[in-house]
Formats: C-alpha cells, sequence, structure tokens
C-alpha cells in the first residue's frame, strides 16, 4: 500500500515509518503515562496493525502499545519476500524491536503472528526474561499430507507470477471481504469489511501475503515448543473456521507454561467482533506474567 496511509485509516495520525533493513516499517506506537509494561502486537498473515484499532485503545491507558505491519503486509514494504517466513520475520522483528528500543513484557498476535511472536519471545529469552505470548486463534497447525507441499508450492507460484496479484485484487468489495471474513466465523461491522475490502484490493499487500503463504514452514518452531520457556495464554474461538480450538490444546500440552482460554461464540478475528470480552480476558492474562 501507498505510504502513508490515508487520513482515515485506524492510528493514520500515530503512524510512522522506519527503515529497519530490509524493510520499511509501519510502526505506530502509543504510550501510557505511567505504564505497567510494553506490548509488541503482531497481525495475522493476510491482515495489518488496523486489526487492533478496537483493542489498543483499551489498553493504553496502562501499557505502551508498538503495533506493526509484518513485512509485505499493509504499510510495510518489503524486497522481494524473501523474508516472509516464520524465523526470518522473528528475526526480523527482533532487530526492528532492539532499534528502536522496545523491551515488551508481552507479544499479543493473532493467527500467523503468534508463530512469529512464539519465536521472538524464544529468542528474547537467551539474553534476558522472555515475554509473554498472547496468541489470538494461533496458527500452530502444519498442513497435513498432500497439502503439506501442494500449498506452499502453489502460493509460491502465485507469487512469483506478477499478474496474479492483481487479478486476484480485482472486483474487492466490502461484500467480497464480508464472505471472506465470515467464511472464518467472524462477523465484523460495514466499517470493518470495508478496511479489508481496501488490503484485498491492494496488488503489494496481496503480493506480500502469498510471499509469506510460499515461505510458511512451522516444523523448526514445533520442534521447539517443548524449550519455549515464555508464559503462554492461547485465546481459542469455538466458532473458529479457519483455526480449530483443538491447535491450541495441542500446542499448549507441548509448551512448559501455557494455558487455553475459551472464547464461546466467537470466531477468527475474535479481538474484533469482541473487542471489550477479549480486553477483560486479556487483563487477566497480563497479570499472571507479573505474578
Amino acid at each position: 500500500m501507498h505510504w502513508p496511509p490515508p487520513n482515515d485509516w485506524p492510528f493514520a495520525a500515530q503512524s510512522t515509518r522506519v527503515l529497519n533493513k530490509p524493510h520499511r516499517w509501519h510502526v505506530v506506537s502509543l504510550h501510557a503515562a505511567v505504564p505497567q509494561g510494553s506490548l509488541l502486537f503482531l497481525h495475522g498473515a493476510g491482515g495489518a496493525l488496523h486489526s487492533w484499532r478496537h483493542l489498543a485503545p483499551l489498553l493504553a491507558a496502562d501499557y505502551d502499545l508498538h503495533m506493526v505491519d509484518l513485512p509485505g503486509h499493509g504499510y510495510t514494504n518489503s524486497p522481494g519476500g524473501a523474508r516472509c517466513g516464520v524465523e526470518a520475520m522473528a528475526t526480523d522483528v527482533l532487530s526492528l524491536s532492539d532499534t528502536q528500543a522496545w523491551k515488551p513484557t508481552a507479544i499479543i498476535a493473532h493467527s500467523a503472528g503468534a508463530a512469529v511472536a512464539l519465536r521472538v519471545a524464544h529468542m528474547m529469552a537467551r539474553r534476558g526474561p522472555a515475554p509473554q505470548v498472547v496468541g489470538i486463534n494461533a496458527a500452530l497447525a502444519p498442513f497435513d499430507g498432500v497439502a503439506g507441499w501442494l500449498f506452499p508450492m502453489m502460493a509460491k507460484l502465485l507469487a512469483l507470477n506478477p499478474l496474479i496479484p492483481a487479478l486476484v485484487t480485482m472486483g474487492a468489495s466490502p461484500e467480497k471481504a464480508q464472505k471472506l471474513i465470515e467464511g472464518t466465523g467472524s462477523k465484523l461491522d460495514s466499517a470493518g469489511y470495508a478496511l479489508y475490502a481496501r488490503l484485498l484490493g491492494d496488488k503489494a499487500h496481496v503480493s506480500g501475503t502469498l510471499q509469506m503463504m510460499a515461505r510458511w514452514n512451522l516444523t523448526p518452531l514445533l520442534r521447539d515448543l517443548p524449550d519455549i520457556a515464555a508464559k503462554v495464554c492461547f485465546f481459542a474461538g469455538s466458532e473458529d473456521r479457519a483455526v480449530e480450538p483443538s491447535v491450541a490444546e495441542a500446542a499448549a500440552a507441548r509448551l512448559p507454561n501455557a494455558r487455553v482460554e475459551h472464547l464461546e461464540g466467537l470466531g477468527h478475528l475474535a479481538h474484533e467482533e469482541a473487542p471489550v470480552r477479549v480486553h477483560a480476558l486479556l487483563q487477566d492474562c497480563l497479570k499472571m506474567q507479573a505474578a
């Protein structure tokens, strides 16, 4: 998407651009008068930091907040897409965090962003206290069988063809965005669908999403789950049709210090559907970190 964000884009007034090679990051930071801690937010594949538009203001009075568009997504420009996999993204998010002197006490992440968050926490633990990780409908399941090689291969072929993102974005509309989002079990307001339609209508954003899908490999992270010492809270929506709640249960069983909170009646974008409800649960998890 073309910089700068328009005035009607969430957090446009607080948006800054940070060059931390190889990416030009879209960063939003909000600061509390007397912060209880610092939170880093990571969205999921195909999303952007706009995803936190309802949840972040509920936390801003008590915490310093740092939100980013992941490489190739939203307003973060990423050359080529070679650094759009889990391990590369985690390395680059950690580098950005170091450069900006962020010291997150917790990382709040959605869907595929939770995999990046767990790896960042694992890296941070090698040099000091690990931040807590809160994963909302965390996408931590590998593809099974034929899909394990066919899906990444197809995504890679699509991403490498410069015509495909343009074809995918043709005719993007709030109605099509609504159909896509409701297919994941979530229902948003009309403004939410319109924001996603703008993302789906942007060639660079769609290309970045395809690049991420093409390079997605969870095997190293899943192998290392027993060694990740961070406290972890998973929020699992009962109506999530993109990531089954059993995925969170399976991951939590392999992590040394994890628990799962179930969100009855909510889908994949639970934090956008019911931000007040998610905020209350999140506050409980953050108190657990302080204990």
